[in-house]
Formats: C-alpha cells, structure tokens, sequence
C-alpha cells in the first residue's frame, strides 16, 4: 500500500459557522483521533488574503490527515462524520489527494509523510511547515508580504494558501505547481531565495519540514472549480 494524504480545506460563511468552525479547532480533536484508518492528521486555521499573513482568515479552515492508500483517503474524507460535519456547515469545500516524493525534517517531533515510488510526470504540490522562534516573529512576518506578491503574481501557481495550527507561532505553506522546474524557479529566485538564506544564516525556526507531493487527484470545488483544472492551461 501507498501512503496517501489528503488536505481539505472549508469555507464557511454565516458567522454562525464560522464560530463553530473556530470551535473545532479544539472540540473535534477527540473525534479525529477516533477516525477509522486515520494516521498523521492536523487541524488548521488559515491566514488572510492568499493565506500568508498573520491575521487569521476566520472563514477558511483545513485538515490534513494521512491515509493508507487512495481508495481509504476518498471514503473516509467524503464520508467519515467528522469531515462530513465541516462539509454540511460549509458553504464549498475541496480535497486534493497526493502522495510524497521527498520530506525531510519534523512536524510536531515526527516525519509524518511516507515517501511512495509511484512514478508522476504530473503536477506538484509543496508543503513547508515551520515552527517560527518567538524572537523574531516581527522580522519573519515583515518578510512574509513580499513573498506574498510573488507567488500571488506566479502565473505558474495553481493554488496557494497558508495555514497553520497556531496562529503566529507555527506557519504552513502549500502551493500547487505544474512541474518541478516552475516551482523550482521561484523558490531559487526573488524575495523567496532571500528568504531562505536569512532562514539558514540566522535560526529563524526551532522546527522545520519541507515535502514535495504527486498530485493525484481532488474532490470539490474551490473558488467555483477545481484549482487543478488552472494547470491544464499552464
């Protein structure tokens, strides 16, 4: 079998749902680590505007979990109660399934995500999850906007968000590529190689994981579509 993950994300409008999809943050934990199959799994806030910044985006929320193989990724995610609850009080949802290519570094003191040999000339998705030194929050979130533009300007970038457990303190980005070379040029490049060198250079992270996924395929609807159906024009 082949470790699939899937990540979920919900928007919600009314402020009805929006109070109870804050709530979940710490009342569904329970019930999350009771799913059926289930293995690594986080349950995540997100920021404004694309997600990369440090006001919380109260509407929009995600789970991420690992599963066994696809065929248990889909059912469980589509009808397990938990997922099936943030599904009814949201107003769209989507879940793209993948698989890891290569991860290094810790979430939370674990390697969550299990490398597959499954061959993809497909697209790519990218997680990086971080968790940022108290002292200097204020320098790594005024490097953040400029990175912002960037990415929200990539034409090549199909989707892009942030998220994160707590607000702040711990940030997670995923975007969505359509070949290696693309994603490759921007993270080399611009306000985002930066970035990175004063990362390396000055110790901004107490614990950091980078993973890189074969997209498989998605469920929903986001901003109307599918995001993936941005890559068959890239």
């Amino acid at each position: 079998m082949t470790q699939v993950v899937s990540l979920s994300f919900f928007r919600f409008d009314s402020m009805a749902a929006r109070i109870w999809a804050f709530a979940m943050m710490g009342l569904a934990r329970r019930a999350m680590s009771r799913v059926p199959e289930i293995g690594f799994w986080k349950l995540c806030g997100s920021g404004t505007g694309e997600g990369f910044t440090p006001i919380p985006n109260t509407s929009v929320y995600a789970i991420l979990a690992t599963w066994p193989d696809e065929k248990t990724a889909r059912k469980q995610t589509q009808s397990e109660r938990t997922f099936a609850r943030y599904r009814t009080k949201s107003v769209e949802n989507w879940t793209v399934y993948m698989s890891a290519g290569s991860v290094r570094g810790e979430w939370a003191g674990q390697t969550p995500f299990l490398v597959s040999k499954l061959a993809n000339n497909g697209p790519l998705a990218v997680l990086t999850r971080a968790t940022i030194r108290p002292s200097i929050l204020m320098r790594f979130w005024k490097r953040v906007p400029d990175i912002s533009r960037v990415i929200g300007n990539d034409p090549n970038v199909a989707f892009k968000v942030g998220i994160g457990e707590v607000p702040w303190l711990h940030q997670v980005t995923f975007s969505i590529w359509p070949d290696a070379t693309k994603m490759a040029n921007f993270a080399r490049t611009g306000h985002h190689a930066e970035a990175i060198k004063s990362v390396r250079e000055e110790g901004w992270f107490s614990e950091e994981l980078y993973a890189r996924f074969h997209v498989l395929s998605d469920q929903g609807t986001w901003n109307g579509g599918s995001p993936l159906k941005v890559l068959e024009t890239v």
